[in-house]
């Protein structure tokens, strides 16, 4: 029998769905033992002071208003060590969403890859996941989910195209449903793109320690088109208290 999680929720997929690399090792830099650095380990030290610094200051200020002074003065780095890794603001914005992007789809895919054979479970790990990416990445989730909307047409498509690749997940639900052929074309990405747009708010008006509360509503939204409010509600009633696998719920 064939194991959807493998083909529809493997991280692999997820990220080849979004146009996003999977990258063969997520590798954290570790200075060498010797005194004299190696010019590759100095740039990628300081790229990743510069992402960090664009997330930081786009908390502050938004998208909008952060300029490459800004970015370089919060990094510690000249403005010419800035130019040599990006072209513009704009590219080191993308920069940045891709790797919150990124980082989002490997986290529902790797719990919904971990959960039960029942969909309706991965429904709620791939949920509380996200939301334990939310909490514990606050920067990086609000450059992804908040700023890549107002930061140009190339960051509104890449988030576009995130929410696009979670989709068929969803659409995995149409099989046990007696109607499922009848259902919507547009539900799935309705469906997520409702979970994003909770998201946005709480991130907007500054109470994303609210998500963790919002998991059974988010998961009984998910589910009801499928299950029917009824069943949907018994699950999200009846399911155990869970583990968040990244320990940040």
């Amino acid at each position: 029998m064939r194991d959807d999680r493998d083909t529809a929720a493997s991280p692999e997929a997820f990220l080849a769905a979004a146009g996003r690399p999977a990258p063969a090792v997520r590798a954290t830099a570790v200075a060498p033992a010797e005194e004299q650095l190696p010019h590759e380990f100095v740039v990628l030290h300081q790229r990743s002071r510069i992402l960090q610094a664009l997330a930081e200051e786009v908390v502050e200020k938004g998208y909008r208003q952060v300029t490459v002074a800004d970015i370089v003065r919060r990094a510690g780095v000249a403005r010419n060590t800035f130019y040599e890794s990006f072209a513009n603001k704009e590219q080191c914005f993308l920069a940045v969403s891709d790797l919150a992007g990124e980082e989002a789809m490997h986290r529902v895919a790797d719990a919904v890859r971990g959960a039960s054979h029942e969909w309706p479970e991965q429904v709620r790990a791939g949920i509380r996941a996200f939301l334990g990416f939310v909490a514990g990445e606050s920067a990086l989730a609000r450059v992804f989910v908040v700023e890549s909307l107002s930061a140009g047409p190339a960051a509104a498509e890449r988030y576009e195209r995130t929410v696009r690749a979670v989709a068929p997940f969803f659409r995995l639900g149409r099989r046990d449903c007696e109607a499922g052929d009848q259902l919507p074309p547009t539900l799935e990405e309705t469906i997520v793109g409702g979970i994003f747009w909770v998201v946005y708010q709480r991130i907007v008006v500054g109470r994303p320690e609210e998500l963790e509360g919002l998991l059974d509503e988010l998961v009984e939204f998910a589910l009801t088109p499928y299950l029917g409010p009824d069943a949907a509600r018994r699950f999200v009633t009846a399911a155990p208290a869970m583990a968040d696998p990244s320990g940040l719920i």
